[in-house]
């Protein structure tokens, strides 16, 4: 093995590290994880050494498409859900106040109108 294919090789390498580190995570990165390990499976083929034997016909020229592995490096369960009563706060107190607003507000408004009598 020559040179071009040790950093063809550790090329490879370092995409597949990509595609495995990916994998763990949510969103369009966990989407091409597999289009990353397929892609250092492909870059493995193009090996100057490889493609030379392919030319003499000294290795298989009919191989079929390969797909690289992805490993997930985190756990595939997503975030933990927030335990119940966690998300805010209570509905009723919500309602209870916007209606103390509401009086408060009309009442005010009442008010100034009794200071401004129309004709």
């Amino acid at each position: 093995m020559n040179r071009v294919d040790q950093t063809i090789d550790r090329a490879a390498d370092w995409i597949q590290r990509q595609a495995d580190l990916s994998a763990g995570q949510p969103g369009v990165k966990a989407k091409l994880a597999q289009e990353l390990a397929d892609d250092a499976d492909f870059l493995r083929k193009l090996k100057p050494s490889l493609i030379a034997a392919r030319v003499r016909g000294e290795a298989p020229t009919d191989g079929k498409p390969a797909h690289g592995t992805v490993s997930p490096t985190a756990p595939q369960l997503g975030p933990r859900p927030k335990p119940p009563g966690k998300e805010g706060p209570n509905p009723w107190l919500v309602v209870g106040a916007a209606l103390v607003t509401g009086v408060f507000i009309a009442k005010w408004i009442d008010w100034r109108g009794h200071a401004h009598p129309r004709r």
